[in-house]
């Protein structure tokens, strides 16, 4: 099994790095439909339907499967011998980063079912806000892996 997974190392880092573009994608895109729709419509009209499937579709259709996609494929690479380097930091920085993006991915589900059911009660600019985050947890995680600080 050892022997497989430094054969196929580079195959399955490119997997991942295509994962991970793809959640971040979705990651950023989320958030920005959240402003438009609550800054856009109103629950019930014809733009807050559209604005749901679009939601919708996005999380479950392309989000839920890259997230889960760039879980398998970093664990893969976790396992993989002579990858990481257990005492050093960056292998501490870039997981508690990615488990916060894994929070955010949880949460931003959680905001688009209130969209659903009517009981969205942030602003705009609360979800402006929000939009922050990833961008934070995406230079720690490139720094960490890059630099490997």
């Amino acid at each position: 099994m050892i022997d497989f997974l430094s054969i196929a190392y580079p195959w399955v880092k490119a997997l991942h790095i295509m994962s991970v573009i793809a959640w971040m994608a979705g990651i950023f895109y989320l958030p920005r439909l959240f402003v438009y729709h609550v800054e856009k419509s109103i629950y019930g009209d014809q733009q807050d339907q559209i604005f749901q499937e679009m939601e919708h579709k996005l999380l479950r259709v392309i989000m839920n499967p890259a997230m889960i996609a760039t879980w398998v494929f970093g664990l893969v690479l976790v396992f993989t011998p002579g990858v990481i380097d257990w005492s050093a930091v960056w292998p501490y920085t870039k997981m508690a980063a990615v488990l916060t993006m894994t929070w955010f991915h949880h949460w931003l589900a959680k905001r688009r079912k209130e969209f659903a059911s009517g009981k969205n009660i942030l602003s705009g600019r609360q979800y402006r806000m929000m939009n922050e985050l990833p961008t934070a947890l995406m230079v720690i995680i490139v720094l960490s892996v890059v630099v490997r600080f």
